[in-house]
């Protein structure tokens, strides 16, 4: 009986084990060994090649351009989309109807499907019918080519990355606001603290785990864009919006260098291992916790 009962958390973890197990560790390994051959995904034969496809990798400007691409719109997605996320729900941090009616509003897209939102902004971002340039005429600016032109294609993809988890941010953001005890406040108020003092000295700080948390998923969320690309520019106009997830998707099953997309897949993961320790190493530090 005392055998059993120390076996029992084993036998309660074990399937959650075996799943992790089987589809997160396992593939990772995988993956390794799969970068460091030649495959073409039908021959039986896997040939052993060494680091030539890292050799490869590392000599491709296309890779860099890639690389660049993915960084890019990483900072600007993940910096708008909070920055936004934090004044949204410290304006929607009230009680109203009207208030209620806007949080539903823009949550709404996070629930959406990728695939639905790339082709509803891709109606938008027509050059010559979209709705977005028939605005800018109404206003008096001229027409963008948007998606259509190098210079342009890449802000308008971080435009809907932003639109799409905006809603998300923010009612994470919103749910850490109404955490904060009203006390701190009422005291700010009897000390005469004027509000961009009471949101530097109090609200800031108090919303850090909270905005740290955002920091981390949406980084990581970022780097794996696919859906958005695959639907919207399947990488063009000159490969201004091929992102890392997409160059390993291309690599993988329209050119059939598994090996070659395993290496860029290994890069990624490392890329994404380092930024997250990063994080952790140097901005956890800015981070309070009660």
């Amino acid at each position: 009986m005392i055998r059993l009962s120390k076996l029992k958390p084993y036998v309660m973890v074990a399937p959650a084990l075996s799943f992790f197990l089987m589809f997160f560790i396992y593939p990772i390994f995988y993956m390794i060994r799969l970068s460091v051959t030649s495959w073409n995904f039908i021959s039986p034969q896997k040939e052993f090649i060494g680091f030539n496809n890292y050799i490869e990798l590392f000599t491709s400007e296309e890779f860099y351009q890639v690389l660049y691409n993915t960084l890019i719109y990483t900072v600007l997605t993940v910096g708008f989309s909070l920055v936004l996320a934090v004044l949204l729900a410290l304006w929607l941090n009230k009680q109203g109807t009207l208030y209620n009616i806007v949080q539903g509003a823009i949550f709404s897209p996070y629930i959406i499907s990728l695939v639905s939102v790339a082709l509803l902004w891709l109606w938008m971002m027509d050059p010559q019918y979209g709705l977005l340039n028939v605005v800018l005429e109404l206003m008096g600016l001229p027409k963008s080519l948007w998606l259509t032109h190098p210079n342009t294609a890449l802000f308008s993809l971080v435009i809907v990355g932003v639109w799409k988890v905006l809603g998300y941010n923010t009612l994470i953001v919103m749910a850490g606001l109404q955490s904060i005890p009203k006390d701190i406040y009422e005291a700010a108020e009897l000390d005469e603290s004027n509000k961009w003092t009471t949101f530097y000295k109090i609200t800031l700080p108090m919303l850090s785990p909270t905005i740290f948390f955002l920091l981390i998923v949406s980084t990581i969320s970022s780097f794996q864009v696919f859906d958005t690309v695959q639907v919207m520019t399947q990488g063009g106009p000159i490969n201004s919006t091929n992102m890392l997830v997409y160059y390993i998707f291309q690599y993988g099953f329209d050119f059939f260098k598994i090996g070659y997309a395993s290496a860029a897949g290994v890069v990624l993961l490392v890329i994404v291992g380092i930024m997250t320790i990063f994080h952790f190493m140097f901005l956890s530090k800015h981070v309070y916790y009660r």
